[in-house]
């Protein structure tokens, strides 16, 4: 039974989003007898600036779970970013400290890069492209140089889209080669498609995969199908792969921690979940 002592985690995004994240974390957190729940909550995005301070006067909010079109103004809302929002240009969570201030953080990419050295291949020194940078490469470029590659390509057919994130990594990390304006993928040791291309049918590839060697693990942020035919290609070449729906699994392992409910694994959170992807 939820009480004003359950503590809320607030779900926000646009009144048509679809709020999945209640469907994952939820059935989790009763199965391991915590008391909290994520609550969805839809808010213009003309009201959102006077309605996040409102919302976090509440005496038993924890945290926010923030969609799109909000990720960009929390920035502006929060009293620290961590360096991976910085580099995101956005943030998509929201922890209220126990001194009351509010700490933004990213954690699309974070998902991905788990994903990806969960199925045991480490990014340390590697050489990496990212196409599409815009709302979901972003972050996932950030996340990748939080993880200590070497190198990051950065295609987007908005060349200042991938100039402005360039500008961001070397000021954060300063110690990782960034090169822009090339979607070439000869030579990486993972190539990301984070781009919308994939969701329909007909869509031309991110990227010319003739060009990929077989070596390269090839990574995918669409999840409307689970192999999409980027992913066929490279699996045809036989690289080792993700789907888009694993980066969204591991996601919420690392919102878990950051809210500070423990720990959790990709595995019992779609053991209970009431989506499945």
């Amino acid at each position: 039974m939820i009480s004003g002592t359950t503590t809320l985690i607030a779900h926000i995004g646009y009144p048509t989003f679809a709020f999945k994240a209640p469907l994952i974390y939820n059935p989790w957190f009763e199965k391991n007898d915590i008391d909290a729940v994520v609550v969805p909550m839809g808010v213009k995005a003309e009201d959102y600036r006077e309605t996040l301070p409102r919302l976090f006067g509440l005496t038993n909010i924890r945290g926010a779970l923030v969609t799109m079109p909000h990720k960009v103004v929390t920035c502006e809302l929060v009293d620290e970013l961590s360096p991976v929002a910085t580099v995101a240009g956005a943030a998509n969570a929201i922890l209220r400290r126990e001194d009351g201030t509010l700490l933004g953080d990213q954690f699309d990419g974070a998902g991905f890069v788990r994903g990806v050295e969960r199925k045991g291949f480490p990014l340390a020194g590697k050489r990496v492209l990212v196409v599409g940078n815009g709302g979901v490469g972003s972050p996932i470029a950030a996340s990748l140089a939080g993880a200590g590659v070497g190198e990051i390509g950065l295609f987007d057919p908005n060349s200042s889209a991938s100039e402005a994130l360039a500008g961001r990594l070397a000021d954060q990390y300063p110690d990782i080669t960034v090169t822009v304006g090339s979607k070439d993928p000869d030579g990486y040791d993972l190539v990301v498609n984070a781009t919308p291309l994939g969701m329909n049918d007909g869509d031309p590839l991110p990227c010319d995969v003739d060009r990929i060697a077989p070596t390269t693990f090839v990574g995918e942020v669409v999840m409307k199908q689970t192999i999409t035919p980027f992913l066929a290609a490279a699996q045809a070449k036989g690289c080792p792969i993700q789907v888009g729906s694993d980066m969204l699994f591991e996601m919420i392992p690392a919102y878990v921690e950051f809210f500070g409910f423990g720990t959790a694994t990709p595995e019992e959170l779609r053991a209970v979940s009431q989506i499945k992807a």
